[in-house]
């Protein structure tokens, strides 16, 4: 299908995109592209502006913060895929890029459009969650910084006010097991269902989070709470299922994927300890 008809902007910097984003009541942010539009396609987003800040080239990069590492919100999967801070500081950041759609997607998407757009079926925002992000955002009366946790609320819903813009994500440089594992019919498809680990000093401290088990990414609280009890990790993802509400799609039933959760997790457990 074709678009509705829409204005287009091109910002020169996130603070030249936050004021067309206050000058434009209906306004969307343009970056890759590859998420915006195919809803606009099929009407189901119909902005009257789009604000391109894809020519933003300084919010494009990863760099080391000290215990932490900046990524900027511009970076593309492929650059990110490929960075050397991240593949020796957050591997499974640079990992979980490479996984997303197929090379024409990688080279166009960007993390911080995959973060801000919300997608419960995204790999990004639940690699996020389980790394316990920090988010940079900014606004007509300056920055404000948000944990992941706080930031997805639901089907492509996020703590965005409509004139701000993400500038900035900020996750921890890990030195322990990691693992991302998702199960899909296609190379290129979402996933059905995904898991992501990331280990503290133990299967006892880990983080596991949820792609497309409901409105948004999840953490397997029940998965972490039995580890956290000294539960193996077979007998731990038999929680993974608990608190979730998949939907039924042409990807998977709700079934399905309540059935595939568990069988995932305990796999990414498994190769996070083996790390």
């Amino acid at each position: 299908m074709i678009p509705a008809p829409f204005d287009y902007e091109v910002a020169e910097s996130a603070e030249h995109a936050v004021e067309l984003l206050g000058q434009h009541d209906d306004a969307k942010l343009l970056a890759g592209g590859h998420s915006l539009l195919p809803l606009m396609k099929l009407r189901l987003a119909s902005p009257s502006v789009l604000i391109d800040i894809g020519r933003v080239s300084d919010l494009s990069y990863v760099r080391d913060a000290g215990d932490r590492i900046a990524i900027g919100a511009l970076t593309c999967y492929e650059d990110a895929h490929f960075d050397e801070t991240l593949k020796s500081s957050c591997p499974i950041v640079a990992h979980a890029a490479g996984e997303v759609g197929d090379p024409q997607v990688r080279n166009r998407g960007t993390i911080g459009g995959s973060v801000a757009h919300g997608d419960p079926a995204s790999d990004i925002p639940t690699i996020m969650l389980a790394l316990n992000a920090e988010f940079v955002v900014r606004g007509p009366t300056g920055e404000r910084t948000i944990a992941a946790a706080d930031f997805f609320k639901g089907v492509f819903e996020v703590d965005l006010a409509p004139q701000e813009i993400l500038t900035e994500m900020r996750v921890p440089k890990t030195s322990s097991g990691w693992s991302y594992l998702k199960f899909h019919h296609r190379a290129q498809d979402w996933a059905t269902v995904g898991v992501a680990v990331v280990l503290g000093d133990g299967s006892n401290n880990a983080s596991v989070a949820l792609t497309s088990m409901g409105e948004r990414p999840l953490r397997a609280q029940g998965v972490e709470e039995a580890l956290a009890a000294g539960e193996d990790p077979a007998s731990a993802a038999r929680r993974a299922a608990e608190g979730t509400n998949p939907v039924s799609d042409p990807m998977g039933s709700s079934e399905y994927r309540r059935q595939i959760a568990p069988v995932l997790t305990r796999r990414a457990l498994e190769e996070a300890l083996s790390r």
